[in-house]
């Protein structure tokens, strides 16, 4: 019987508060403009802080007869204004609000109000355009529609402080790609909001800085333009730094450090400029303290890890400040799930559900992620370079066991900056054989290339081909984990740098290994792959397939039995190589695959059947590249190296090699080689000659 009264019940009491609403509405349409104005006065006053008023009147179509009355020019510009400013209130409610009120067009209505000349119904306007676009559900797009309001709004910047407050709030929030920095700047943004660096109003000054902020980010031609700018005879890098000052708010502090770091990124300002130096890297490692609100902590280690991310000097200069590589530590001391808080709450830590204590954990669960991903990227960024940080970060209380669980984190942001870190850290010889071993780090690695987005899986597969280096101990359980399969797959992707993964992966597993495992590998690849990556239009691709290919053919059992079965497609690849424009990186490469093809004991004999490629090691030989040089020399000093038995397995012994190779004209190539004044090439001549007189 509850069920069924429960639906009308559900009626009676919308319907009470529908009726209620209702008459607000209602009251717009009244002939008498007198009674609109009061009616959108009491409307105001109902909806202030009252989110279930402000959604019925949307659905009641308040929204768009208060727009209808604020474009009409017959409406008093009282009534224009409150109408302006009861808009601006239904902003403030939840995000379908602000979806409903974009829908029914608001934004260009509010445009088309800044055209007025009352500063007052500007104003409020520019409030509730403000209220709007500082919502993620507003495509940012809109403002950028019409050509003419970008320089409108830069016209209204001097009407008034409030005016400068929400129009470079504006700026801020819908700042979001290079076109749109290039859209500002060119309508003079640095030139119209650098004076209100210092406006008497915190507002003011608070949101121009973050205007700088969005515009300087890794933009070089607005980056250059700032380091010249004066405001009131004083350098714009000078009043960032005066506005880190410690006595200035926090708020203040990060940002005018945000302002300096991109500037510096972008190449406007040196990494050893003091500015960076002594302020803006000291003000970073500051807000990284206990003592800061966790979104403080947040945004000081993601910026500071951005500052110093290419520069190993600010690096060192970090990890010996403030103790910051243990303060980071804390970090990882919120809980990172609801079930974290349920335990402390079940042993009486927290006994009153609705206490201080217990708000403060739910706001470290919402920050708890961030806190971590923040932690994650500082790490990653000290240890990018210098083998001393990384011990350092490696031997911080249970940092290894920190790194493998966030690997698994429920966060794919906490996840992939885990990953990075681990990155970092295994650029570090030292951590591969100790640290990363002991923890087993390769297996939450390869549980996390399993599944996951592209740039996860793009960092995975970079600390994976550090793991499969010769002298990484996790090679071994990785190659017998069955990795194989899984790497030959990523060559195939769309992306790029997931096909350089994993055939640098594959290149670095084929490194002196076993036959057994470069007969799995081609076998797994299929040769039909590895020539479509032999013609990939990246060159880190072909570049890593050449590396994989020289690796597979070392050792002359493995250059005999890989050339026998797979001879004519290789020398086909290494020919087309050597025909087309590439770099001489490429060429030189793909030389040396000839030269360890030359170093075969029966796949030599597929070099010297092939005169046309005897011909390209004739020119390469007499190339103005010293490096080509070097190696088709090798190519040579291979071919004619006069086996203990004379005859070398081959159909023609070594007697027989030397004999065609002088009727092709190298041994006075070999001889003019020998004066030549790089000593590796003319060493390499003398050497190959000295076979003729063995």
């Amino acid at each position: 019987m509850a069920c069924l009264l429960e639906a009308p019940l559900r009626i009676s009491v919308l319907s009470e508060v529908t009726a209620t609403s209702r008459h607000y509405v209602d009251r717009l349409f009244d002939p008498d403009p007198q009674k609109v104005l009061q009616g959108v006065i009491d409307m105001k006053n109902a909806v202030i802080g009252n989110n279930k008023q402000k959604a019925n009147l949307i659905v009641l179509g308040a929204v768009p007869r208060l727009l209808y009355l604020l474009q009409q020019s017959s409406s008093s510009l009282e009534l224009r204004t409150e109408c302006a400013v009861v808009l601006g209130s239904l902003a403030m409610g939840t995000e379908n609000n602000i979806k409903s009120l974009v829908d029914c067009h608001i934004i260009p209505a509010l445009l088309q109000g800044l055209l007025c000349p009352d500063l007052i119904f500007i104003e409020a306007c520019l409030r509730c355009l403000r209220t709007v676009f500082i919502s993620p559900v507003t495509p940012v797009q809109l403002l950028y529609t019409d050509p003419t309001v970008i320089p409108h709004l830069m016209s209204l910047l001097s009407r008034s402080q409030r005016t400068q407050e929400y129009i470079t709030q504006i700026f801020s929030h819908c700042c979001k790609t290079p076109e749109h920095q290039t859209v500002l700047f060119n309508h003079g943004a640095i030139q119209n909001i650098a004076p209100l660096l210092i406006s008497p109003s915190y507002k003011v000054r608070m949101q121009a800085l973050k205007c700088f902020s969005v515009l300087a980010y890794e933009n070089t031609q607005v980056s250059m333009t700032l380091v010249n700018v004066l405001v009131d005879g004083e350098l714009l890098s000078q009043v960032f730094v005066r506005m880190m000052q410690r006595d200035q708010p926090i708020e203040m502090q990060l940002t005018a450090a945000k302002c300096l770091t991109y500037m510096c990124r972008a190449g406007a300002i040196r990494t050893d400029d003091s500015c960076i130096v002594l302020k803006t890297l000291p003000c970073l490692v500051r807000m990284c303290s206990k003592e800061h609100l966790l979104e403080e902590r947040v945004e000081g280690a993601e910026t500071l890890a951005y500052l110093m991310e290419p520069d190993v000097e600010l690096q060192r200069i970090a990890s010996t400040t403030d103790h910051l590589v243990a303060m980071l530590a804390d970090y990882f001391k919120y809980p990172s799930s609801v079930s974290a808080i349920t335990d402390i709450k079940r042993i009486g830590q927290v006994p009153d559900a609705r206490s201080k204590d217990n708000q403060q954990l739910d706001h470290d669960l919402k920050h708890a992620h961030e806190l971590r991903q923040a932690a994650f990227k500082l790490y990653a960024s000290l240890g990018s370079n210098d083998e001393d940080i990384r011990k350092k970060i490696t031997e911080t209380e249970n940092m290894m066991d920190r790194i493998v669980s966030g690997l698994s984190e429920s966060s794919i942001k906490v996840r992939l900056a885990a990953v990075r870190c681990l990155h970092s850290l295994s650029r570090s010889v030292q951590q591969l054989r100790t640290s990363f071993h002991d923890h087993a780090v390769w297996k939450p690695l390869m549980k996390l290339l399993q599944n996951a987005p592209d740039e996860v899986l793009v960092m995975a597969s970079s600390t994976l081909c550090n793991l499969l280096l010769e002298f990484s101990p996790s090679k071994e359980p990785i190659l017998e984990s069955g990795v194989i399969e899984l790497l030959c797959s990523l060559t195939q992707s769309d992306s790029p740098a997931l096909r350089v993964n994993g055939i640098w992966a594959l290149m670095n597993m084929a490194f002196q290994a076993d036959q057994k495992v470069k007969v799995e590998i081609v076998r797994c690849l299929g040769t039909e792959q590895l020539f479509r990556l032999l013609s990939d239009p990246d060159t880190n691709v072909l570049m890593k397939t050449l590396g994989l290919l020289r690796n597979l053919l070392s050792t002359r059992p493995h250059i005999d039995q890989i050339m026998s079965s797979h001879g004519k497609q290789i020398m086909q690849a290494v020919t087309l190589i050597l025909e087309a424009e590439h770099s001489i990186e490429v060429k030189e490469q793909t030389l040396c695959i000839l030269a360890n093809i030359a170093d075969g004991n029966t796949a030599k004999d597929i070099i010297m059947t092939n005169d046309d490629m005897l011909q390209k090691i004739k020119y390469y030989m007499g190339h103005s590249n010293v490096k080509l040089q070097l190696a088709a020399t090798f190519c040579i000093s291979n071919l004619i190296w006069n086996e203990e038995d004379g005859k070398g397995s081959g159909s023609q012994g070594s007697q027989e090699r030397q004999d065609k190779l002088r009727e092709m004209g190298f041994v006075d190539i070999l001889h003019k080689l020998t004066q030549a004044p790089d000593s590796n090439l003319s060493d390499r001549a003398k050497t190959a000659m000295q076979q003729y007189l063995a």
